[in-house]
């Protein structure tokens, strides 16, 4: 006899075939299948209506991610920039990553136009197809009533209330992992093979946005698949293996496409120093990462990587934004150290709910431990505790530039969680091990005060809430325990005050982002404390989220990278080069990379930069300009101030290509003194130079 502690995760009984009135047509999409309860399908619309409003509150005040609007906004003006993922209209230059993830914007931007919200809200649709998707997964896995509860737990989500409203690559890659948990389930349960290669598919479209973070969970789905579903070992692994090819040609399809192109006939590849997509990829955005030393020299640095593989925000040395709160030592900050995810600045934003997913991961599979191999509810547990601890281990390991990198996490911990209170539930109901339920509790309770208290400004109310409703609820379960009443009135207060006790904290930070103050940036996904301070001033208008200047230099101080709006001595500058140009493809180029982002932010011109993001791309060459200037390709070039030519040159890395096309420039061309153009060298930040054939 089957009993619901035996399956404890068992959905409710549902007819096999509903009434011939009951049956959805295509178009009623507020009715539910009929699989599924009459109530499932109308909450689920709710919840992910809930979703939009939270992702999408802020849309028109989200900002531009610096460097990747850029590539947006060229990738928007020019097809041959959207596909190579060019930074500049005149595709010279790749931005430092793959460029799938910036598709989506740039195709909003050519429909809509381009502002700071045609370019977030493909992030909004992808946060709530992620929503609906993993209702789906954890539905199929244990059932409606845990399908709701993953779904509701995804949306309030702190990391994913901030990421999913903003221009970031890691909506689209949290999307494409979900979808692919969905195919791989479908191929556990029905040990086939074309649902398995479209999660390898999916998780190839994951390589597009953001590169190697995509095969995290690789290991998760393959063990999944080998240990789970029917047939014999071998027809296992040669789907698995099918799979894994259908990924790696999926994933590498951009890098095989820089690779088998001439170099004279596409973009340089950012990031490098060998113009090589595989050093791109798997070094400067790769192995490097492992090491938490990314400057050019570093022992862990992969050959023909430049010296930085991303660049730190204001504020903080460690890339998170400004803010209040505890300073992040190497345990709590972006290190490759273990227990960095329990710290102060990763925990708040997406590990409320570690000992309830934890707790519930263990238990069920002890529990399950008897049910044969192929048990679809011992499977989910097995496919998403790989999932989280593959996915914790890498994390852990590798340098986190952002806390968005850490919303991969979030699937597995909404699964194993809302699974585990619907089972710690019917377990304590069915009136036998009723201690796992309070335990969770008390566990989630502990922790959740812990986590508040490191930012008692913030929310100062909420662990006293914590603490009141969490002693309400075990105090309920402990007292109808003692009379047996496992089922009665009590004990539904109980559950209740409980699911309060576990989902209030990580609802309030990220209902935090309703007010802009604490929305997070289109650079780092954080709601709540962390974007408090200086930086909260930028919301008040559609501004770049902070300048990349180098610290401690007249130039972080400036308007560059404030504004998508041009000084009155950039447009000045803008509209002499263009005036004089005299047919030339670029209105000028810049030694500095970083330069050129608010002119083609602002107005989408063709201009050149030079170095690349962090400085150190030798690209382009003395050679280069002087063809470029002798064919009147180029006529004009802007010499940056001190400081500004890029992140390697601050670093004492100096870019010898860079520096001899600085030299040739200064030795034969013309200075055009700032009056020339109405304007003057500290509001453009650089010199401009007339270049004669």
């Amino acid at each position: 006899m089957t009993t619901a502690l035996d399956s404890p995760t068992a959905s409710l009984p549902e007819p096999t075939s509903p009434p011939k009135a009951d049956v959805r047509r295509g178009w009623e999409v507020w009715k539910s299948p009929a699989d599924q309860p009459r109530w499932a399908r109308p909450a689920l619309l709710a919840v992910a209506a809930v979703a939009a409003l939270l992702y999408s509150w802020n849309i028109t005040t989200s900002g531009y991610a610096p460097f990747y609007a850029v590539a947006a906004r060229s990738m928007s003006e020019s097809w041959r920039a959207f596909f190579y993922g060019a930074l500049d209209p005149g595709a010279t230059l790749t931005i430092d990553k793959l460029a799938g993830f910036l598709w989506p914007q740039a195709l909003s931007a050519r429909v809509f136009g381009f502002h700071t919200w045609s370019l977030t809200l493909p992030q909004v649709v992808e946060g709530v197809v992620t929503v609906l998707v993993t209702y789906r997964v954890v539905r199929r896995w244990s059932g409606p009533v845990p399908g709701l509860l993953a779904a509701a737990i995804m949306t309030l989500t702190p990391v994913l209330a901030s990421m999913f409203g903003h221009s970031m690559e890691d909506g689209a890659l949290t999307m494409c992992l979900v979808l692919a948990a969905d195919a791989c389930q479908r191929a556990v349960l029905g040990a086939r093979l074309l649902p398995l290669l479209a999660a390898g598919a999916w998780i190839g479209v994951g390589f597009q946005t953001k590169m190697l973070q995509a095969w995290v969970v690789l290991p998760a789905l393959a063990l999944a698949y080998l240990l789970l579903a029917a047939g014999s070992l071998r027809r296992r692994t040669g789907h698995v293996l099918a799979a894994g090819a259908v990924t790696a040609v999926v994933s590498l399809s951009s890098v095989l496409l820089l690779t088998l192109t001439p170099a004279a006939d596409r973009p340089y590849v950012d990031g490098t120093t060998d113009n090589s997509a595989v050093t791109m990829v798997f070094g400067y955005n790769g192995f490097n990462r492992f090491s938490g030393d990314l400057v050019e020299g570093s022992v862990d640095q992969m050959t023909g990587s430049v010296g930085t593989a991303g660049a730190p925000a204001p504020g903080r040395p460690d890339g998170a934004g400004s803010g209040a709160g505890p300073v992040d030592d190497g345990s709590t900050g972006g290190g490759p150290t273990p227990g960095k995810l329990l710290g102060s600045r990763f925990a708040p934003e997406v590990g409320w709910l570690y000992p309830l997913a934890l707790m519930s991961l263990v238990l069920g599979l002890r529990w399950r431990r008897t049910t044969p191999r192929t048990d679809r509810i011992r499977g989910g547990f097995v496919l998403w505790g790989l999932w989280l601890t593959v996915s914790a281990g890498v994390l852990s390991a590798i340098e986190v530039p952002h806390t968005a990198y850490v919303a991969m996490l979030a699937p597995a911990l909404a699964a194993l969680s809302a699974t585990g209170i619907v089972m710690f539930w019917r377990a304590y109901r069915d009136g036998r091990r009723t201690w796992a339920l309070p335990t969770a509790v008390t566990a989630e309770l502990v922790w959740s005060v812990f986590l508040c208290f490191l930012y008692p400004d913030f929310l100062p109310w909420l662990p006293w809430l914590l603490m009141a409703v969490g002693a309400a609820a075990i105090a309920a379960l402990t007292l109808a325990h003692r009379k047996g009443l496992h089922r009665g009135r009590l004990a539904t207060v109980g559950l209740v005050a409980s699911l309060v006790t576990v989902l209030a904290a990580p609802a309030a930070w990220s209902l935090s982002v309703l007010d802009p103050r604490y929305s997070g940036t289109a650079m780092d996904a954080t709601a709540g404390p962390f974007n408090t301070g200086g930086s909260a001033v930028h919301r008040a208008a559609n501004v770049v989220h902070g300048s990349n200047a180098p610290q401690g230099t007249a130039a972080a101080e400036a308007s560059l990278n404030d504004s998508d709006a041009l000084t009155a001595s950039q447009h000045g500058l803008l509209r002499y080069t263009e005036r004089h140009r005299e047919g030339a493809t670029f209105v000028f180029a810049t030694d500095s990379a970083v330069m050129s982002w608010n002119y083609i932010l602002a107005t989408g011109a063709k201009v050149l930069p030079m170095g690349g993001f962090s400085g150190g791309a030798p690209t382009p060459t003395v050679t280069d300009v002087k063809q470029l200037v002798a064919e009147g390709r180029l006529r004009y070039v802007v010499l940056a101030a001190d400081g500004w030519q890029g992140f390697a040159q601050t670093q004492g890395k100096g870019n010898p290509a860079i520096t001899g096309v600085r030299s040739w420039v200064k030795t034969v061309c013309t200075a055009v003194p700032a009056t020339a153009y109405g304007g003057n060298s500290a509001d453009t930040q650089g010199t401009l130079y007339r270049c004669d054939g």
